[in-house]
């Protein structure tokens, strides 16, 4: 069952989503060559905190960190570490923040100083995925109308899907009904309602879908050792669109 969440909870979550937003702000600043991972790590979870919020995913079923971070060839789930940062590199960073019992979820694929052009074409067509998933976003939808969105462009832009993972519900647990594919037939699944928050991310990689776990049991990298980009919004549903919760606000909802 999909929840349709208050006005006053939606409050909440777009709080949180804002405290996501902030640390998004801050890594666009931090990441850098030279930098460790482990200190972006700390950096968010310092400033999660500073808002009387939680870092949700650490100690989610054991995970150590704040944050996961992934680098070039890492997909999702990429636990923080003393690796140092180098030109070139993509890093995926996705942050969970928990405020007042509700959740915000994003994540965002970054380049480190000057990329190869492919891994600017990765980043550029997997956030534009994200954006035409979000485009047919409405109440009275089919679900899969927004994997359809997303898998179509994607595919148009010779990029594989990791059909393995995906997006998701949101509200006070981290993922929540439904399971959000990112591809599929149109017209099909659940029809989404005002009120339904959803996390929407597409996670592409340049080579080929195949995905392998690594032996710490988090860590998922591809197999073919290409790169993979990773981005996601976590948004309300409304009656003619959508509203992104996972951004800075200028003013908070009324």
């Amino acid at each position: 069952m999909i929840k349709i969440r208050t006005h006053s909870e939606v409050k909440l979550l777009q709080r949180a989503g804002h405290i996501v937003a902030l640390c998004h702000n801050l890594l666009r600043n931090a990441i850098q060559p030279g930098v460790s991972s482990l200190a972006l790590d700390k950096m968010v979870e310092e400033l999660i905190r500073s808002h009387e919020a939680d870092p949700v995913f650490k100690g989610y079923r054991g995970f150590p960190n704040a944050t996961c971070i992934s680098i070039n060839d890492g997909v999702v789930h990429g636990i923080p570490s003393n690796r140092v940062l180098q030109e070139g590199d993509i890093i995926s960073i996705d942050i969970g923040v928990k405020y007042q019992g509700y959740i915000g979820d994003s994540a965002w694929t970054y380049p480190v100083g000057n990329i190869a052009d492919e891994k600017k074409f990765l980043l550029i067509h997997t956030e534009k995925a994200l954006w035409k998933g979000l485009s047919v976003i409405k109440a009275g939808i089919h679900l899969s109308d927004i994997s359809h969105a997303i898998g179509q462009y994607a595919t148009a832009h010779k990029l594989s899907i990791v059909k393995e993972l995906g997006g998701h519900g949101v509200g006070t647990r981290l993922h929540e009904p439904p399971e959000i594919p990112n591809y599929g037939k149109p017209n099909q699944g659940p029809i989404i309602q005002a009120g339904m928050i959803l996390a929407i991310e597409p996670i592409c990689n340049l080579g080929h879908s195949a995905i392998k776990i690594l032996e710490d049991r988090w860590t998922i990298v591809t197999k073919d050792g290409q790169p993979s980009a990773h981005f996601e919004h976590t948004i309300a549903v409304e009656e003619e669109g959508y509203a992104v919760l996972t951004t800075l606000m200028e003013k908070p909802l009324p």
